[in-house]
Order: structure tokens, then sequence, then C-alpha cells
């Protein structure tokens, strides 16, 4: 008769105790240790601090490792692109900006350049107009890349980074509400050109922010780059090489870090960008320290190309000169939030009666836009960011559709964590920045 290695286990009030008398610990627990031979399903999300908005992801674990992980998106839909078709051309600027939350402008502006191209009235867009565009958008980079360096950080355990980057991000909002009387969600750029010129007292708010903005990159690379933990938790982390990048249909800083210098800007310009000198930053990992070091490379650039456009602002109108496309607007912030300024709206009615019924019928009703459909990218700080934009002939959009670089590139999260464990999910998450406003859309 054998004896065997083992007592019968007990339960106790510390749990199951196992008295062992010999033998080899691995084999004594194979048969009796659930998670020697299962897998556990966990939800992570999708109210959840790491996921960067109400992102829901399934990993199936195997210890730490993650054996399979899913996506589940749509906790945040809100139909924008549906509403559309209810709205006039003009009033979609207000909706379209509200999609991906940190980068409004970008939003704002592929949609404005369908509208027109739909019009064809591309050519027709003042050079202040095209530089204020580019001005806001890059910007707007600025302060989407500030948001992602201090999340990040944050969810790596670098809680002052978070503080440092939402603090420097303050002052880009301020200038824009100086220039479009709202932080976010601005409806600023719209098609045939800008609501509004650029207020004097907004230029040397954006010089103070050019002076200041360099030193704060350097103290976040002082505290970020040098530092063993950031380093460990980054590099070789979430790798996803370029021809990974082609197949899944990732764009943006995830792409660049793999070594593919692929930027609309540069590629496919548009707001005269060709016209600009700028480079496109590239790094060679794939990883998240790749990720992280070609966004800031990109916020040094943004600050090239804002000095550029500031140079180029040349006195002029910022709106097409054709009455029946151009948005009448004096915006002044008044007793019941942000409109037209009551001499503004004094001046429209007592010009004469056809020019009363003109403003009425171009607010409420809206232009025509020619049949046809087009197809127009941008450069935004999550990577290409389309908009196929269609008209039967009418007042309102036909149908709107983005290409949304959070919801495309958020296929690629699982080849990144399958293989890897589970706190690389976070920054490998972190690292595709996705927006779930943009989505969701």
């Amino acid at each position: 008769m054998t004896t065997p290695n083992y007592a019968t286990e007990r339960e106790t009030t510390e749990g199951r105790v196992f008295t062992v008398t010999g033998g080899d610990w691995d084999q004594i627990v194979s048969s009796t240790d659930p998670i020697n031979d299962e897998r556990i399903v966990v939800n992570m999300g999708p109210q959840h601090p790491s996921t960067h908005g109400v992102l829901r992801l399934i990993l199936e674990l195997e210890g730490e490792t993650v054996r399979e992980a899913r996506s589940v998106v749509g906790y945040l839909h809100t139909g924008i692109e549906k509403n559309l078709e209810y709205r006039n051309w003009v009033q979609g600027s207000t909706f379209v900006t509200r999609m991906d939350y940190l980068a409004p402008l970008f939003n704002e502006t592929a949609y404005s350049l369908a509208v027109e191209k739909l019009l064809g009235i591309t050519d027709d867009i003042t050079e202040r107009a095209t530089t204020i565009r580019v001005l806001m958008m890059e910007l707007n980079r600025i302060s989407s890349h500030l948001v992602w360096v201090a999340t990040t950080a944050m969810e790596l355990g670098a809680i002052n980074m978070m503080l440092y980057g939402f603090r420097e991000r303050e002052y880009i909002l301020d200038i824009f509400e100086s220039i479009t009387g709202l932080r976010m969600n601005h409806a600023y750029v719209r098609p045939g050109g800008v609501a509004q010129d650029i207020p004097d007292e907004a230029f040397p708010k954006i010089h103070r922010l050019l002076k200041l903005l360099p030193k704060r990159l350097k103290e976040y690379e002082d505290l970020l780059s040098g530092q063993p933990i950031w380093i460990e938790r980054t590099t070789n982390v979430a790798v996803l090489d370029a021809t990974g990048c082609l197949a899944l249909g990732v764009t943006g800083p995830v792409l660049r870090s793999a070594g593919l210098a692929w930027d609309l800007r540069k590629t496919m310009p548009y707001c005269g960008y060709e016209t600009y000198e700028f480079d496109v930053p590239t790094h060679t990992d794939g990883d998240v320290w790749g990720r992280y070091q070609v966004r800031l490379a990109e916020i040094r650039e943004s600050m090239k190309l804002v000095e550029q456009a500031l140079d180029r602002l040349k006195p002029g109108p910022v709106m097409v000169a054709d009455r029946k496309i151009a948005w009448p607007a004096q915006l002044a912030i008044g007793v019941d939030g942000m409109g037209n300024s009551l001499e503004h709206v004094a001046k429209i009615m007592g010009q004469s009666m056809e020019s009363l019924i003109h403003h009425f019928k171009l607010v409420t009703e809206g232009f025509r836009v020619p049949p046809g459909q087009v197809y127009v990218g941008v450069e935004s700080p999550r990577g290409e960011l389309g908009v196929h934009a269609v008209s039967d002939g009418g007042t309102r959009p036909y149908r709107v559709h983005y290409r949304e670089p959070s919801f495309v590139n958020l296929q690629a999260l699982p080849a990144m964590a399958e293989g890897g464990l589970i706190a690389d999910v976070i920054a490998g998450g972190a690292s595709l920045d996705p927006v779930m406003g943009g989505c969701d859309r």
C-alpha cells in the first residue's frame, strides 16, 4: 500500500490547509488548486480610471498574464453623426466639436473642409481664416498631448506629472476662451472660415505660453525620462511594429513611434501646411516609451508652427465674401451666454427688410450644398481624422461619417496586450490615447 504524499486537506478560519509529508509541491497542488489549470475572466471598466473613459476591457488571465483581450465600446454613444442629418450644415459644427472632446478644433476643421469642398469654395477661404485654423489646431494638439502625458503618468503612479500637465493645459484653455468664448466644444471653425477674429488680448497670452512651455517640457523630462520606474514601465511594453500598425489601420503617434513618418500635414497637406517648416518626429522601438518620446517632440514642433502662424497673420476677413454662405457673427458674452452682440443684431435689423429676411433664412434654414460626396482627412493628435460627407442638394447633410482614430486604433489593444502582464494593459491602452467621445460618436 502506497503512503500518500499529503494528508487530506482541511478547512480552517484561515482558509484551506494542507499538511505535506513529502513530494514535489507543484505535483501536489496541480490536482487540487483550481487556479493552476483554469483561467479567470476579468472585466476592466467600463467605469475604471485607467481605461481613458468608458471603455470596457474583457481580459482572460492566466495568473497575471493576459491570454485574451477584447475591447467593448459604445457606452458613451451620443448619436452625433445621426443628429447631423437633422440640422443645417453650419449647425453641424456645434455637434462634431463634442466628439473627441480633447481635440474639438480638429473635428470642426475636418467637417468645415469637407463642406467647403462640396460647396466648391476651398480656394475662397481667406488667408487669415486658414492661418487662424492652423494656429488653433496646433494649440489644441499641444493641449491634447499635455493631457496624455498627465493621465498616462498618473496611471503609472507619477501623480505629480498629472498635476503639472493639467496646469499647463489651463494656459491653452484660457487662450481658447479668450478667442472663442469657451474652453471646450467651441463651434469656432465653421464652413466658410471661423466664427470671429482673434481678439487683441489673446496674442500676449499665446506669446507667454510659447515662452513658458520649453522650460516646462524640460521639467517633464527631468521628472520622467530618467526615472527608473517610468523607464521600466514603458520600455519594451505594448510593442507594435510598423507592420502591425499598417495591418490594423493604426495612425498618429503610435504609427510614428514604430518608425514610419506618416503625417497627413506632410503627406497629404491641407490648410497650407506644405508652406510651414516643421519635422515629423519618429521613434524606432514601437513601445510605450517611443510613443512618449514622439508626443513630447510633437509638442515642440507644434510650438514652431504656432510661431509661424502668428508671423503670418495679416489683416483681413475671416469669413468668405459670399453672403449666401457667410455666417453672420460678432460674438459677445451676454446675460444669457455667448451669442451675437446686440450692436450686431441691431445693425442687421436696421439695414433693410431684405437683409433681415436673408439673415433669418440663413440662420433657420441654412444654405444649400450641391449634391455629391467627399472625403477629407486631417492629422489629429490621435491620427487620421477623416470626414466622409454626402449631400443630396439640400440644406442638411444626407450623411456624415467620421473615420475616428480612437475607434480604429483601439483594435490594436489585443495585439499589444495578449501575452503580457495585466499591469501592462494599462500602459499599452493609455499609449493609444483613446478618447471615447470620438470612438462612440
